[in-house]
C-alpha cells in the first residue's frame, strides 16, 4: 500500500502593495537655492553688463551692487569644486551684508530674479519672493515678502511691473504682468495683468489718475 503524498502547498503570492499614506511635500517658502539661478539665456559676466546698463552705466548705483552680489551669490552655486566654493560662498555672504549695512537692501541669492531689474533708489528694501520677472521695478521701502511668521508661500512677480515707494506685497500670491503697485499700498491678493492699484488696502486705480493734469 503506498504512502498518502501530501497536497503541494499553495503558491506564494505577493503582499499587496502598500500605499504611503504621507502627504507630499509642501513647496518651500522660496526657492531652495541649490542651483545656479540666474538666466540661463544669457552668461555671468553678459548679465552683470545688463543690470548696469539697466542703471543707466552708473557704476555707484547701490541697486547695481544689490544685483551684481544677487547674480555672484548664483554663479557660485555653479561651482562644483569642493575646494573653491567654500571661499566663493564667504565671499559672497560678505558682500550679502555689505549690501544691508550700506544700502539697505536685502536681496537673498535664493530669490530667482529674471532679467533687467532696477532698483531706483535705496534703503529699506527687502526682496522675498519665488520668482520675479523681467523689467522690474523697485522703489526705496518696498518690502516683499510672507504675510506673516507662520505663512508658507511667498509672493510670485511676473514681468514689466513697478512696486512703488513704501509699498507692501505679502503673501503666496501672483503679481500678473504689466501692473503697478503705488505708494504706500499694501498688496495680499492677487493682481491680475495691466492692473494697478493704490492704498491700503489697495483699490484698482486707472493708471490716468496717477499724471498730474494742468489747469
Amino acid at each position: 500500500m503506498s504512502a498518502a503524498v501530501a497536497p503541494a502547498p499553495p503558491p506564494l503570492t505577493p503582499p499587496p502593495p502598500t500605499v504611503s499614506k504621507l502627504s507630499p511635500r509642501p513647496r518651500p517658502i522660496v526657492p531652495l537655492g541649490n542651483e545656479n539661478q540666474n538666466p540661463a539665456d544669457v552668461s555671468f559676466v553678459e548679465l552683470l553688463r545688463e543690470d548696469l546698463r539697466t542703471h543707466d552705466n552708473r557704476l555707484a548705483a547701490p541697486g547695481f551692487w544689490a544685483l551684481a552680489i544677487h547674480r555672484f551669490g548664483n554663479w557660485r552655486m555653479g561651482v562644483k569644486s569642493k575646494w573653491l566654493r567654500p571661499p566663493l560662498s564667504a565671499l559672497y555672504r560678505a558682500a550679502y551684508h555689505g549690501t544691508i549695512a550700506m544700502w539697505g537692501i536685502d536681496l537673498p541669492y535664493n530669490c530667482r530674479l529674471g532679467r533687467r531689474i532696477r532698483f531706483e533708489h535705496h534703503g529699506c528694501i527687502f526682496i522675498g519672493v519665488w520668482s520675479i520677472g523681467d523689467d522690474v521695478t523697485f522703489r526705496h521701502s518696498a518690502t516683499v515678502g510672507l504675510l506673516n511668521r507662520d505663512a508658507r508661500q511667498a509672493p510670485t512677480i511676473g514681468s514689466r511691473v513697478e512696486i512703488g515707494p513704501g509699498a507692501c506685497v505679502v503673501g503666496g500670491i501672483r503679481v500678473g504682468d504689466d501692473t503697478f503697485i503705488g505708494a504706500n499700498t499694501v498688496l495680499a491678493n492677487d493682481l491680475p495683468d495691466g492692473r494697478a492699484v493704490l492704498g491700503n488696502p489697495a483699490r484698482p486705480i486707472n493708471p490716468g489718475e496717477l499724471t498730474p493734469t494742468e489747469s
